[in-house]
C-alpha cells in the first residue's frame, strides 16, 4: 500500500461513523453496526454500540446492543433505551436493523438468528410496489416510531423504556392498569452492561395508585398514591432548568409524564445500577452529568424505615422518624440509638365503638398495604372504617379531573399495621389527610380527649385581661428596657397571664421530652411538637442553664400574650413550675421560611403568589406591632428564620424573646448589648445601639429582597461579584435591572410590576438614613394597592462586621442571638 493510500485510509477510521440519509428507516435498506441514524434535529442517534467505562473500555466489551444515545449536543455518549438488552450481538456477527413488510423491527445477527424484534402483530401492509410502506423514524424526542402507511403509530420504543425516564414519556398509573401494560424503568445490571438489572421503578401492580423503587421483589422506595392532582411537582434545577411533572387523565389512562423549561439542558430521570432513581442534567460548563435529585434522599425516606406507626418527618432539615400522634417508641431505647425497625406501639389499646375516634393528620403520604373502596363519599368512607373494628384508618380523595368523565372517588382503608408512611414538606398536593383510630376519642371527632383536663385556651382570645394600666407602665422603661423585669422564678401563671398547664401533663404529652418528639433547638432550648387537647402544638422548653434564656422567656410569656393578630404566632400556654420556663405554641406544619426559601428541592413550593402574600402578610404583622396594638413594640429580630408558616403558607411573626415595648412619645431607644442577627439589623442598631421602629422596617427592607431574589442576605461566596445582596440589589437598581432581580424559580408564575414594586419598597425600606425609611402603614398601602408613585430610594444602609464565613456559621448554629458589646453609645 503506498503513503498516500495508507493516509486516506487513517483519516476514514477517524471519521464518525457514516449516518444514514435521513431520520428513518425503511423496507430493504437495514440498519448495521458501524452507521447510525439521527433524529431530524439531531438531538438523538440510533445505531449498535459497545457499552464502555473507565474501566471498561469498547476494545474489550465484544458485545453489541442496539441503542438510542444522545446524539451532539452530548458528546459522552448516553444510552437511553437498548433493544437486545437480553440478546447481545458481537462484533464478529455483523448484527443488523430491520424494516419488515409486517411492519416489524429485527435485530438479527449475520447468521440470520433474531436477537430482538417488536413483535406487532394484527397487522395489514399493503404489498404491491406502488403503495406507501411502513417506516421507522426517529423523532428528536429519543422515541423510535413504527409508523403505518396510513400514518399511525403501530410502535414506539417510549411504551417500552429501559432505564431512562425522558422527557414527553408516560408512564401509566391508571387504576386498572391492562395485566401487560405497565411500563417499568429497569436499571442495568452494571455500569457496562446493560442487561436487566436488580432495579426497577414502576407502578404498583396491586393497586396501580402508587409508584415503587424495586430491588426485585423488595420495595426501596415508594410515591405515595394518587390524590387525583393534575400537577404532581415543579422542580427547579438551576437558573435555566425547570423540570414540570403531571399526572394527566384521559378517558383511556392516567399517566406520568414530565415536560422541560425551554432552552434547558438535556434532563433525564433514570433508575441507576446502584439503585437510586435520579434526576439528571448535562452541563456543558463540566462536561458531564450533574444530579439534581437522588431517591430515597434520605435513610428516613427508605420503604419502612420508621417501622409500624412510625413516620418520616419530611418538615425537618434532616427528615427523621417519629411515632403517630397516640403512639409511642415500641423500644425507646434503640428508638434513641437511631434504630428504628420495631416501630411503635399504641399508647392505648382500642375499644372498637366504646369511645374509639379518628384524628386527622394532614399532609400526609399515605402507607402502604391499604384496600381501596372505590366511588365513596367521604363520609361513606368514614363509615365503612368505623364499622369496622380491625379498620385502623382511611384516607379520602376526589380523582376526578376536568378530563375525566362522572364521578371518580379514592377511599383507601387500613386493616393492619400502618408502614411507610411520611409527614410532606409545605402544601403538597400528593398529599392525604389520614385519619387515623385511637382509644378516648369522641367518635367521628377529629380531636383527642384530655385525660388530665388540660387548661389550655386554643384558637381563642385569652381569658385573662391585663391588671390595669398603672401596672402595664410599671413594667415600660422609657430606655426601651426589657418587659417586666420583675419577674423572676416561681412565678405564677397569673403573672403571665396565659392559661397555666402542669408540668406533668406537658412531661407526658412529650413522652418524657423524647428526641423522637424534638422538631427544633436554638440558642435557648428545644422545641418538641406533641398533642394537647386534640391539637398539635409546639412545646418550648428553656435550658435551665441559660441567663439569656430567663429573659426571652419573660419577654415572650408577657408581650405575646397581649397581642393578638393573624400574622403573629399564637402563644396558648405556659408552665413555670419547678424552675421549668415551657412556652406552648401553636404548630405551624410549614415551619419557618428560611428552611423552604434556601432549600432548592422546597423553594419551588413558594410561587410568586405565595410569596407576596408572605410579604403582605409580614407586613401586616409589622404594623400591628408599631401602630395597631395597644402597645408600641420593636420586634429587633425580624428575619426569615422568624417567620413560621401555616399549611396554607400564611406567615407568622414569631421569637419576641429579643422585643421590647415603646411608650407613647419614646422615637428611639439604645442599648450596650446589641443582640439580633447581622444582616438584618439596621446599621445604626449594629454599630451604634440605637433601635426604634425603623430598625424593623430595615429587617423587613432585605427579607423582601431574600423573597424576591430567593438569595440569603449574605453568603460564603459573594453574591453576583457584590458582598452581600443588599448591595448587590442597589447596583442592579440603579443600572436599571430591578426585574432581573427575581428569582428565576418564579418567573413563570410572578407579575413584573409586583416585583418591581417590592423590590423598590425593599431599598425604600433598607435606606441608611432611618428618618427616609417609610412607616409600615405607608408600606402595607403601597404594597396592598399596587402603589407606583414611590419616591426614589437613597443609598441603602451596609456595615463591616467580619466576613460572611462568621455570619454564617452564627446562623447556621441556630443562634438568633449575636451579641455586640460597646464601648460607648451615643444617641442619635
Amino acid at each position: 500500500m503506498d503513503r498516500s493510500a495508507a493516509v486516506l485510509l487513517l483519516l476514514l477510521l477517524l471519521l464518525p461513523p457514516p449516518c444514514a440519509p435521513d431520520d428513518r428507516l425503511v423496507l430493504d435498506k437495514p440498519l448495521t453496526a458501524g452507521t447510525t441514524i439521527v433524529s431530524g434535529g439531531g438531538g438523538f442517534a440510533l445505531g449498535f454500540f459497545s457499552p464502555t467505562t473507565d474501566s471498561t473500555p469498547a476494545n474489550n466489551n465484544n458485545k453489541l446492543y442496539l441503542g438510542i444515545w444522545y446524539a451532539d449536543d452530548v458528546p459522552t455518549r448516553t444510552v437511553v433505551w437498548v433493544a437486545n438488552r437480553d440478546a447481545p450481538a458481537t462484533n464478529t456477527t455483523a448484527p443488523t436493523l430491520s424494516l419488515t413488510n409486517t411492519a416489524n423491527l429485527v435485530v438479527s445477527d449475520g447468521s440470520g438468528r433474531v436477537l430482538w424484534t417488536t413483535n406487532v402483530t394484527g397487522v395489514v401492509v399493503p404489498t404491491t410496489s406502488s403503495s406507501p410502506s411502513p417506516t421507522a423514524v426517529l423523532l428528536d424526542t429519543g422515541n423510535l416510531v413504527v409508523r403505518h402507511p396510513n400514518g399511525s403509530t403501530l410502535w414506539q420504543s417510549f411504551e417500552h423504556p429501559a432505564d431512562s425516564f425522558l422527557p414527553g414519556m408516560k408512564l401509566r398509573v391508571n387504576y386498572g392498569t391492562r395485566a401487560g401494560d405497565e411500563r417499568r424503568l429497569v436499571s442495568w445490571r452494571t455500569p457496562d452492561d446493560p442487561s436487566p438489572g436488580s432495579f426497577a421503578y414502576a407502578v404498583d401492580p396491586d393497586t396501580a395508585l402508587q409508584i415503587f423503587l424495586w430491588n426485585g421483589t423488595r420495595p426501596l422506595m415508594r410515591d405515595g398514591p394518587w390524590t387525583g392532582y393534575s400537577v404532581a411537582s415543579k422542580y427547579q434545577a438551576n437558573a435555566s432548568v425547570f423540570v414540570y411533572q403531571a399526572v394527566v387523565s384521559t378517558d383511556e389512562e392516567i399517566y406520568l409524564t414530565y415536560t422541560l423549561s425551554d432552552g434547558a439542558a438535556r434532563t433525564r430521570f433514570v433508575v441507576t445500577a446502584a439503585g437510586q432513581y435520579q434526576l439528571q442534567s448535562w452541563s456543558a460548563s463540566s462536561s458531564a452529568w450533574t444530579v439534581l435529585g437522588s431517591w430515597p434522599t434520605w435513610e428516613c425516606n427508605r420503604y419502612g424505615h420508621c417501622g409500624r406507626y412510625g413516620y418520616c418527618d419530611n418538615t425537618m432539615a434532616a427528615p427523621t422518624c417519629r411515632c403517630l400522634d397516640g403512639f409511642e417508641p415500641a423500644d425507646s431505647k434503640e428508638w434513641t440509638r437511631g434504630v428504628f425497625s420495631q416501630g411503635c406501639r399504641r399508647q392505648e389499646p382500642l375499644r372498637c365503638a366504646d369511645g374509639d375516634g379518628f384524628l386527622a393528620l394532614p399532609g400526609m403520604k399515605s402507607p402502604d398495604r391499604f384496600v381501596l373502596v372505590a366511588n365513596r363519599t367521604l363520609d361513606e368512607c368514614r363509615a365503612a372504617c368505623t364499622g369496622n373494628c380491625s379498620c385502623v384508618a382511611y384516607a379520602y380523595a376526589n380523582l376526578s379531573t376536568t378530563k375525566k368523565t362522572g364521578d371518580v372517588t379514592r377511599c383507601l382503608v387500613w386493616a393492619g399495621d400502618l408502614i411507610d408512611t411520611e409527614k410532606q414538606v409545605g402544601n403538597v398536593v400528593a398529599a392525604d389527610t389520614l385519619y387515623i383510630r385511637l382509644s378516648n376519642l369522641d367518635a367521628g371527632v377529629d380531636r383527642r380527649k384530655s385525660n388530665n383536663a388540660l387548661r389550655i385556651a386554643l384558637p381563642t382570645v385569652l381569658t385573662r385581661r391585663m391588671r390595669g394600666n398603672n401596672e402595664d407602665n410599671n413594667k415600660i422603661s422609657h430606655g426601651g428596657t426589657s418587659i417586666s423585669d420583675d419577674l423572676a422564678e416561681g412565678s405564677s401563671a397569673q403573672d403571665f397571664e396565659l392559661p397555666f398547664v402542669k408540668f406533668e401533663d406537658i412531661e407526658a404529652a412529650t413522652h418524657n421530652f423524647s428526641e423522637a418528639y424534638k422538631i427544633g433547638q436554638g440558642g435557648f432550648g428545644k422545641v418538641y411538637k406533641a398533642l394537647i387537647g386534640g391539637q398539635e402544638v409546639a412545646i418550648k422548653r428553656l435550658s435551665k442553664d441559660s441567663e439569656q434564656g430567663t429573659v426571652e422567656f419573660r419577654n415572650e410569656a408577657i408581650l405575646i400574650a397581649k397581642l393578638q393578630h393573624r400574622n403573629l404566632v399564637r402563644l396558648l400556654g405556659c408552665s413555670v413550675e419547678g424552675g421549668e420556663k415551657i412556652l406552648i405554641y401553636e404548630y405551624l406544619p410549614n415551619r419557618s421560611l428560611d428552611a423552604i426559601l434556601f432549600d432548592n428541592s422546597r423553594k419551588v413550593l413558594l410561587d410568586w403568589p405565595t410569596r407576596f402574600n408572605i410579604i403582605k402578610g409580614v407586613a401586616r404583622g409589622l404594623l400591628y406591632l408599631h401602630q395597631d396594638s395597644r402597645l408600641t413594640i420593636v420586634h429587633r429580630d425580624l428575619k426569615a428564620a422568624n417567620v413560621l408558616l401555616d399549611a396554607e403558607m400564611r406567615p407568622k411573626i414569631a421569637d419576641f424573646g429579643m422585643a421590647r415595648i415603646f411608650s407613647d412619645n419614646q422615637k428611639n431607644a439604645n442599648t450596650r448589648r446589641v443582640v439580633g442577627t447581622y444582616g438584618y439589623m439596621a446599621p445604626e442598631y449594629a454599630m451604634e445601639g440605637v433601635f426604634s421602629i425603623k430598625s424593623d422596617v430595615y429587617s423587613f427592607g432585605v427579607l423582601i429582597l431574600e423573597l424576591v431574589t430567593g438569595i440569603r442576605r449574605s453568603t460564603f461566596n459573594k453574591i453576583k461579584n457584590f458582598p452581600n445582596l443588599m448591595i448587590y440589589a442597589w447596583n442592579m437598581w440603579k443600572e436599571w435591572k430591578g426585574k432581573d432581580l427575581a428569582d428565576p424559580c418564579i418567573i413563570d408564575t410572578c407579575s413584573l410590576d409586583e416585583v418591581l414594586l417590592c423590590s423598590h419598597m425593599a431599598l425604600l425600606c433598607a435606606q441608611e438614613n432611618p428618618d427616609d425609611r417609610p412607616l409600615m402603614s405607608s408600606v402595607v398601602l403601597a404594597l396592598e394597592n399596587g402603589s407606583t408613585t414611590l419616591p426614589p430610594p437613597n443609598n441603602p444602609g451596609h456595615y463591616g462586621h467580619g466576613s460572611s464565613d462568621t455570619e454564617l456559621t452564627r446562623d447556621r448554629t441556630d443562634n438568633s442571638m449575636n451579641f455586640l458589646t460597646l464601648t460607648s453609645v451615643e444617641g442619635r
